[in-house]
């Protein structure tokens, strides 16, 4: 067996394949260009930390970063099936342990650099987590995602049987908590912490959903909608008890978008395109291919003619 045959065999045979491998062993350019997008900004922010590009308080806002990208990750995760229906992409589910471990990848680099932030003394880290909710709260975030982790295994799939679609479940309220924790780090801006609200929101409400409304431009458009009015009021909500900001003007600026983007503009527009890409998708399905005609055309062109 030639040295690269004898990887390739071991990565198959291995719980933990490389992450460039479909399932039979061979080489995707789809999982690798995810790897490499997904491991890219990661890169970026350990380059920038090392060159002392990030600041006055590099370590404190690398850590930062690494937490956004890893509830970023998250979300992506969970979006992979709604992405199934409406791409009808059978693939897509492939994906997302690849990513769930990504995510939880991020997240042990932001423990990590949070330690760096305290200069590596792990006793203090230890006693920040237990007397800091908004850390404690992270670090729960944490070792669930380190369980979802451990056991994504096909093996462990095999073992816990029909509870491991439950357990896998609570992917969706430990991004809620890392949101939570998100928001509750955040100063005077939430921007981001929204952003990612509304992006659940739309993940909770397309679940809500009947069968027949997961690919209806119509119904995702009214769930753009709603849930960019959830992530105004919920900015609006943080703003007003968290801060001394006029939460009520930044309610006013959500619905007057000429005077300024927010981010529940974002979280529309994101929703919108994903109408818009099911009605597309649609159509494209009910076009005959060129010099074709559909069924039901071809029966009247027939009848008329007789």
């Amino acid at each position: 067996m030639t040295p690269i045959a004898a990887m390739t065999h071991a990565a198959v045979a291995s719980p933990w394949p490389w992450p460039w491998l479909d399932r039979a062993g061979r080489f995707s350019w789809l999982r690798a260009g995810v790897l490499a997008a997904a491991l890219l900004p990661g890169l970026a922010l350990l380059v920038l930390l090392a060159t002392g590009q990030y600041g006055a308080d590099p370590w404190k806002q690398a850590t930062r970063d690494a937490g956004t990208l890893a509830i970023r990750l998250l979300l992506v995760s969970l979006f992979i099936t709604p992405l199934r229906h409406l791409a009808d992409w059978p693939k897509a589910p492939t994906l997302r342990r690849m990513l769930g471990l990504l995510a939880l990848a991020y997240a042990l680099l932001h423990l990590g650099l949070y330690a760096g932030h305290l200069g590596w003394r792990l006793g203090e880290v230890a006693s920040e987590i237990a007397l800091r909710f908004y850390l404690t709260l992270g670090f729960a975030v944490l070792l669930g995602l380190v369980a979802l982790g451990w056991t994504s295994t096909d093996g462990w799939q095999r073992r816990l049987g029909p509870r491991w679609k439950r357990l896998h479940r609570l992917a969706y309220g430990l991004a809620a908590l890392g949101i939570l924790h998100a928001f509750l780090q955040a100063k005077s801006r939430a921007d981001e912490a929204v952003v990612l609200a509304g992006l659940w929101l739309w993940l909770m409400g397309w679940r809500l959903l009947p069968g027949w409304a997961r690919a209806h431009g119509g119904a995702l458009a009214g769930l753009a909608v709603l849930a960019a009015i959830g992530a105004a009021l919920l900015e609006w909500a943080w703003y007003a008890a968290a801060t001394s900001l006029p939460a009520g003007r930044i309610l006013a600026a959500n619905l007057t978008p000429d005077l300024a983007l927010r981010p529940a503009h974002g979280v529309l527009a994101a929703g919108l395109a994903l109408a818009l890409a099911a009605v597309l998708r649609r159509r494209l399905r009910t076009v005959p291919p060129p010099g074709k005609a559909a069924p039901r055309a071809r029966r009247r062109a027939v009848s008329q003619s007789g």
